[in-house]
Parts: C-alpha cells; structure tokens; sequence
C-alpha cells in the first residue's frame, strides 16, 4: 500500500509536457539566445512566439497595424518580431498574429489576438501578460482589453485611437478634395461611382495605377508646373496631410475604404462629409460648392461603430506614446480617446506620453524600453508614472539602445477636431 501511494505521489509530481509548435530561425534583430517558436492557428492565423534566454515571466502579445489586404503570411508575424526584438532584449516574451485575414475587422482582429494569448499562455504559462498595440494595431488592443479581461497592462504606440467611425474622417476629406482637384480617380470617361466607396468593386486598379494619376495631377518634386503647385498647395492646406504621406492616405482612402464598404458593409456608406466646411484653399467657396457631398447609411454606420470605436472602458493600467508629428495617424487620436476614457470614468488608468519625433511605423527603441518599464512597474506596484516619470527613464536605456531620447513631458495634443472637421 505504501508503495503504491509513494507511485502515485511521485507520479502526481510530474509535469505534462508543453506541445510546443515548430521552432524556426529567430530574425536578426532578435538576441541570439532567444527561442522562437511559429505556427497557425485553427482560425488560419499565422503567429511567431519568442522566448529570450532569461525571460522575466510576463508575455507581450503585438496587435499589428495595417490593416494588411493581401492574404495573411507567416512574414508579417517575423516582421513585426524583428522590428519589435527590443521587447525580448528587455527580457518579455513575445506573441504577435497575422490575423486570420487581410482586410478590415477590428473585432476580428481583437478575437484573434486574444485567441494568441491564450495559445501562447497555455505553452509558456506566463505569470503575467501584456498587449502592445501599434497603429491600427492599437485600436485592435484598445478594443481587446475592453472586450477580454485577461491582460494586466497595455501599451498602446502611434495608436488609432478615434476609432473606425472618426478615425478616418481626415482621409474621407482627403478623397473628395482630391478629385475636386484632380478629377481623374475616377476620371470623366469612366465608371463613375461615389467616391465613398473608394473604389469600384470590380476596379483592376493597382497602387502603382493611383501613383501614375497622382503624378499626373500633382506632378513630382522638383518637375511641377504652377498649375499642379497650386493644387497640391491647396490638397494639403485643406486636408492638413503632410506631402510625404499624401499618397498612403490617398490608397488607403481607395482600396481599403474599398475593402470596408464592399466586403464588410455590404456596399452600404459609413462616411460622411456633410457639414463639413473646407478651409485653406485659395478659393474656399469654390471648393465647398463644388466637392462631393453624402451622408451615411445609419446601418453601415452603426456597424463601423460597433466594430471599432471605444468606450474607454479601461480596468487595467495603459500607457500610450506617441509621436507629435506622426504624419499616419495624427497626435490628435490621444486627445479622442482622452475623452472617451474620461467619458467612462476611468482617467486613472491611462497615461499619455509624446515624444518629438515625426515618424509613425517607428520610434527610438530607447524610448520604448522606457514605456515598457514604466509600464511593468505601474502594473506590479500600483504606483502611476507620469510622462516626466516615463522621459527620465529614457536617457538610462539610451546607454543601451543609442537611438535617442525625444519625450516631451509638457506636451497635450488639441482637440481632435482642431485637426479633422466634425461631422453635422
């Protein structure tokens, strides 16, 4: 009896083993004693984990931006990796999906990031576990820590925080002004259609097809004439987009408005421009009377709305950073989502800090590190850092990392509205 007893003790003592999915080459940025691990899920979502060599036991799962139209690849989970390789040189490990597929769905994209975690979390059993959401991304992880309780902190960098519905008013405006102007997307021997859609359904037009038309309006650097000066002074005046950026908004006002009317909306409008009044121009009355105009179909509407916009309903400690001249997704989301956390009552649990920087895809990993930290230790003590408290960290990691301290603890955006004209 003795002895079966001792058995069944010792046996008791064992741990299951971990089905672990296929380990693969970690990318360059990664440290070289790290552990990576891909795989797809049951959804069809690709997904890369990394475990560093000493890892300090909280997993950080990446909601990515985009979002992506092709099809999903195991290469945008390597990607994402490699540009984000300064979470696991900080010791986290890391979990970032593909989604299951391209195109728009903040819902979708929230449920398969939450899908990654618990994936992630039976193989590591991580004692505690993060969300980082970048561009697009943050509305993704904005939406999942409102929709899944089990995440413990969140940060969220160059986030579109305005959600679906306001969040793309700005390139909205962008595609009507533009062919007030331009008049060639689509140009008068073609298929005409509202320009709400962004693109015909059955359209064959490529982005290298757009470039070709923008060329044709605006003209290049350096080889323009006045006419076409005059109309790119006035398209960027109006719409307060930068040059650099002016034809990724104008393909995402295309083929992903394409993308979220046609395929998620049943061809149905969310947008609208009513009421709107166009300022900047050399001839503002003009403009207004001569640019397209519509109204939203309240279904398609309320849809976007229930996909992607935010209650601010936040229980657990978030940190946001973003950059004052991000030329992507305007520092004026911060000052959106401020009023939807207020809102909700819940100001306690966000923190917004600003860096100087003008990029959107990437900022100086010493300051990531920075957010991370303050993050971790916010969550575990209990103790709010504030952005003087989040910057001071910054030159500490520079010594590391060398790309820079650019925090700017002062700084509060204006207004969304300052920036996008509200709708009527």
């Amino acid at each position: 009896m003795n002895v079966l007893l001792a058995f069944a003790l010792a046996a008791a003592s064992v741990t299951t083993p971990v089905h672990l999915p296929p380990t693969a080459p970690c990318p360059a940025n990664v440290p070289a004693d790290t552990s990576c691990y891909e795989g797809r899920d049951a959804n069809g979502a690709y997904y890369t984990i990394a475990v560093p060599k000493h890892w300090n036991k909280t997993l950080v799962v990446h909601s990515h931006g985009g979002p992506d139209l092709g099809d999903p690849t195991p290469e945008r989970t390597r990607d994402d990796l490699n540009r984000w390789a300064v979470m696991v040189k900080e010791g986290y490990a890391w979990a970032g999906t593909s989604y299951r597929r391209g195109g728009y769905g903040t819902r979708m994209a929230a449920e398969d990031t939450d899908n990654l975690r618990k994936l992630a979390g039976s193989m590591l059993k991580p004692r505690k576990v993060y969300l980082h959401g970048q561009s697009w991304g943050g509305n993704v992880a904005a939406k999942t820590i409102e929709l899944y309780r089990d995440y413990d902190a969140a940060l969220l960098t160059s986030g579109v925080l305005a959600g679906g519905s306001r969040g793309y008013d700005y390139r909205v405006d962008l595609r009507v002004v533009y062919q007030y102007y331009c008049g060639n997307h689509p140009r008068p021997s073609e298929a005409q259609y509202p320009l709400w859609m962004g693109l015909r359904k059955d359209s064959t037009m490529t982005t290298a097809g757009l470039r070709g038309r923008v060329e044709e309006c605006l003209g290049t650097t350096g080889n323009r004439t006045a006419e076409q000066q005059q109309k790119l002074n006035d398209i960027l005046a109006v719409t307060k987009i930068p040059e650099s950026t002016l034809a990724s908004h104008l393909n995402f006002a295309t083929f992903t408005f394409r993308d979220i009317v046609h395929n998620r909306l049943g061809g149905r409008n969310p947008w609208s421009n009513a009421g709107v009044r166009y300022q900047g121009s050399h001839d503002d009355a003009a403009l207004n009377a001569g640019v397209e105009r519509f109204s939203p179909d309240p279904r398609a509407r309320a849809e976007l709305v229930h996909d992607s916009d935010l209650t601010g309903k936040i229980d657990i400690p978030v940190l946001s950073v973003h950059a004052i001249g991000d030329p992507t997704a305007f520092v004026e989301h911060e000052s959106a989502y401020r009023q939807q956390v207020l809102k909700a009552g819940r100001w306690w649990n966000l923190v917004q800090t600003f860096t100087t920087e003008s990029e959107h895809s990437a900022l100086s990993d010493s300051g990531y590190a920075s957010a991370i930290q303050s993050l971790e230790r916010w969550e575990k003590t209990g103790l709010r850092p504030s952005p003087s408290s989040v910057a001071a960290r910054c030159p500490r990691n520079d010594a590391t990392y060398g790309t820079g301290c650019f925090f700017d603890p002062s700084y509060r955006p204006k207004p969304y509205e300052s920036r996008v004209a509200p709708r009527a």
